[in-house]
């Protein structure tokens, strides 16, 4: 029975390596060591090992349901209080990790009770807290998630010893105050959680982006993104890497991004990985300048987001799709998504995209007459950039990218580019 027990942290490492074949077949060994001996504790982790090396073989239906009979004898209560509780964290990070987020809600809601009932399990209730406040996040519960990872980030330092869980803990908590505003609280925990061993982007990278610091942004999350190797690792940074190249007028970069999340999406095929690629798809349509085709997309992102109860994403797809709805010239479909996203915006307390909205609607009420094609040439000239600068990013011939200009000015009535970048600036267009 303990050649078992030795088999498993083996298998581990072997699975850390991304050597998937070999760490499920140490944990078929060790599994059936577990039945020779009717070892219940051997088996579960035996299976549940095996579960998570056929999801990172992609074979996530095979995995998943491997992961749900080991859950059956945790639930059933067959295992050690220990065992159990490693069982569920491991369980439910695995699900986290593919984005099977009703699978996460379920187990978590399990193991918040098993914790209520094992208060002498103080690293488990403390792993059960901030799993809970992800939970809460994604459903916009998000005071309670602050209460909750308040709770985990002022006691764990004396309660549990550095890893992943405390790491985690400071990195949500940034990732909520950085939502909320409180931009200098964000910077604090995602300090904590990288002195703690936790990669702090994209979270960071994306305080930089709403402090103005694109350009810092976009060479921190592309820096982090080279050195990443798994694909789910990378699909938690891909959207990051859109929003940021974007917002920094790279279009080159972002449709790549887009272009892997979309493989990723494919290969695995959890609806949380296609919803992310549509959103992505989407943003990039109507930045191009596309937005028929940008709503067709963003409709398939808001019907897997609402499904799930994603509250947050639904009225971020719902900004997109309102501005796309303004370009088609649809303004009342337009003010109807917008005002349900501000609704939601104002409920949870996101300050900062409440001000990208006051911007979204200032914009829509300055009379500069200019389609939205024109106004990002226009928005490109005020970078400072040339006509073949601004052709190659667009993907568009310089001829036409000369007729635009053309018609900037005529339609501004002004003389020159540099005016128009005056322009651009006064009228709070930037």
């Amino acid at each position: 029975m303990e050649q078992g027990y030795l088999l498993l942290p083996e298998a581990e490492q072997h699975l850390s390596a991304g050597d998937e074949a070999t760490a499920r077949a140490m944990a078929s060994r060790a599994a059936a060591i577990g039945e020779r001996f009717a070892e219940a504790d051997l088996i579960a982790c035996a299976h549940h090992l095996e579960g998570r090396s056929l999801i990172q073989e992609k074979r996530l239906n095979a995995g998943l349901a491997l992961l749900d009979e080991t859950m059956l004898a945790v639930v059933a209560g067959e295992l050690s209080p220990i065992m159990t509780g490693l069982i569920y964290c491991s369980v439910i990070g695995a699900c986290e990790e593919i984005h099977a987020l009703s699978r996460a809600r379920e187990w978590t809601d399990l193991l918040a009770r098993w914790c209520e009932m094992q208060p002498q399990m103080v690293a488990f209730t403390f792993s059960c807290l901030v799993h809970r406040a992800q939970i809460m996040q994604l459903s916009g519960a998000w005071s309670d998630a602050k209460a909750e990872l308040r709770r985990v980030c002022e006691r764990m330092p004396q309660d549990v010893p550095a890893g992943r869980t405390p790491a985690e803990a400071f990195y949500q908590q940034g990732e909520l105050h950085r939502l909320c505003g409180e931009f200098s609280a964000a910077e604090r925990s995602y300090h904590d959680a990288a002195h703690l061993g936790r990669e702090p982007h994209p979270g960071l990278a994306l305080l930089r982006m709403a402090q103005g610091r694109t350009e810092a942004a976009s060479a921190a999350v592309l820096r982090v993104l080279s050195a990443t190797a798994k694909p789910l690792d990378r699909a938690r940074l891909l959207p990051a890497v859109v929003e940021i190249t974007l917002s920094a007028g790279d279009l080159r970069q972002a449709r790549q991004a887009c272009q892997e999340l979309e493989t990723i999406a494919s290969e695995f095929g959890t609806d949380v990985l296609q919803a992310m690629a549509a959103h992505a798809r989407g943003a990039i349509e109507l930045a191009a300048g596309e937005p028929r085709a940008a709503i067709g997309t963003l409709r398939q992102a808001f019907e897997i987001w609402r499904r799930i109860e994603a509250v947050y994403e639904i009225a971020r797809v719902r900004v997109l799709m309102g501005q796309a709805c303004r370009s088609l010239g649809d303004d009342e479909g337009g003010r109807l998504e917008l005002g349900e996203a501000r609704v939601v915006f104002e409920r949870l307390g996101a300050a900062p995209d409440l001000s990208r909205l006051d911007a979204i609607d200032k914009l829509s009420e300055t009379p500069h007459g200019l389609s939205r094609r024109e106004l990002q040439v226009l928005l490109l000239i005020a970078t400072g950039k040339t006509n073949k600068a601004i052709a190659a990013e667009l993907f568009v011939s310089e001829r036409t990218i000369d007729r635009h200009v053309s018609n900037i000015l005529t339609k501004l009535g002004l003389p020159t580019r540099s005016a128009a970048t005056a322009y651009a600036y006064k009228h709070g267009l930037l």
